[in-house]
């Protein structure tokens, strides 16, 4: 089994939104999060873990204040800071090191870029994801404030940012 980190295009992010709303049961949640991916292809990097041909990690940076779809992006994106969203696993492959992989690819990618710093945001009740982020050195807190999702429902976000 080959894995795989790339850069993902319209086609690949297309495909990857339609097996999600598929999965889903044809949500008009995740119908609006293609939507939003497509309507951002100018102001964000789409990263992907391919392991024989299928996507089975995922990850967004917002490379640009420009994206439509940003919230309190106040401190969190700048000419040298980008904003990392969209972490995903297949459940199947979590605990097995691919999503780290693609981690440690973004993060070359972007400082290869010129990005000097990132930043993301996670809810205070995701315990396990805020260790993963601590350990991938996100440590320096940044700022609370509320996300929407497009389905009208508000969360708490905690943010957070280091240097690469």
């Amino acid at each position: 089994m080959e894995y795989n980190c790339i850069v993902a295009d319209k086609n690949l992010i297309t495909k990857k939104f339609d097996l999600e709303i598929k999965k889903h049961h044809n949500s008009k949640m995740w119908k609006e999060f293609k939507q939003i991916a497509l309507d951002n292809l100018n102001t964000r990097i789409v990263y992907m873990g391919i392991l024989d041909d299928k996507i089975i990690t995922e990850a967004t940076a917002i490379i640009s204040d420009k994206d439509l779809n940003i919230q309190n992006k106040e401190d969190l994106i700048s000419k040298n800071t980008a904003y990392l969203t969209a972490f995903r696993t297949n459940k199947k492959y979590e605990g097995k090191g691919y999503f780290s992989k693609l981690y440690k690819f973004l993060e070359s990618d972007l400082k290869k870029i010129g990005f000097k710093y990132l930043t993301l945001g996670v809810e205070p009740n995701e315990i396990r994801n805020k260790q993963i982020y601590f350990h991938f050195g996100f440590t320096k807190y940044l700022k609370s404030s509320y996300e929407t999702y497009p389905n009208g429902q508000k969360i708490l976000v905690n943010y957070y940012k280091k240097e690469i």
